[in-house]
Order: structure tokens, then sequence, then C-alpha cells
């Protein structure tokens, strides 16, 4: 018999999950909205409402990135500020870190903690989370370990 999941696995499984809905074929994200163990809102990275998807128009390509896609923890703000819903003291569960933006988003909204499950890129949001005082939580298949070290010229965030 499979051992039931833990509110972390449970909510970072719904995470990618959403992912699947992504319409970005580079990279499928997703991100879950929770507080006191209630998912407040959901967000996958795809272009903008009504627009256009990567997958059938292609990619609008700047510096390595895909700039048509609104990245899933920045739609799942945004759906929470669509339909009405507080965020503030909230956690995110998010299949990969995020980037400096969407990180400074979400903490901005008052998310204390971020889940994730897979380093994406930019080493600077562990400064800047420590400064807001953010917890970030990796949940990946080395949980418990620091999976990349810490590489910032000396005087940055």
């Amino acid at each position: 018999m499979e051992k039931r999941a833990s509110w972390n696995e449970y909510f970072m499984r719904i995470a990618a999950e959403v992912a699947t809905r992504s319409t970005c074929d580079r990279r499928h994200i997703g991100a879950v909205v929770v507080r006191d163990k209630t998912i407040l809102s959901t967000g996958y990275n795809g272009s903008l409402r009504r627009a256009p998807h990567c997958d059938d128009v292609g990619h609008d390509m700047e510096n390595g990135h895909c700039v048509r896609t609104v990245h899933a923890e920045a739609n799942a703000v945004a759906q929470a500020a669509k339909n009405g819903v507080q965020i503030d003291g909230a956690e995110i569960y998010v299949t990969a870190s995020p980037c400096l933006t969407c990180f400074k988003l979400v903490a901005n909204c008052g998310i204390r903690t971020v889940y994730y499950k897979e380093f994406y890129r930019d080493e600077r949001i562990r400064g800047y989370a420590r400064q807001a005082g953010v917890k970030l939580v990796y949940m990946g298949k080395k949980a418990g370990r620091k999976h990349r070290p810490l590489r910032l010229p000396m005087g940055t965030a």
C-alpha cells in the first residue's frame, strides 16, 4: 500500500498537474498558492489571455527566454487578484524555482514560503529571499542538501 502523501508532496503534485496546461512547449511550469492547507490560486506558464500560444505560432525569443509567455507564478498571482483572493501570508508551490522577477512579485504579494522542485537559473533569489524574509524550500530529488552553491560577487544581494 502506498503511503499517504504529506501536504507538501500533495501540493507539489498538484503544481505538476497544473503544469500540464502550459502552452509553451519549451518548458512546462505549474504553481499553486496555498494558505492553511487550502488552494487559493493556480497558474501555469502560457501566453496572454486570448493571445496565440507558443505551441501554435512559435516563440518570441529574447536573450534565451520566450517573452511571449507569462510565468506560472505571475499567472497564479494574477488569478488571485482577478478573483479577489487575498494571498498575503500564503505559500507557493512551483515546479521550478522562480526567476528573479517572479520571486520579487511573490515576495511583494506577501507570500512567505516558496516550495520548488527544480532550481531555475538565478542564484540571486537566495539573497533577496533572506532580505525579504521569504523561506525557500527545495523539494527535489536531493532535498535537504544544498544542490547548487551560491556564487555571487561580493556586495550583491
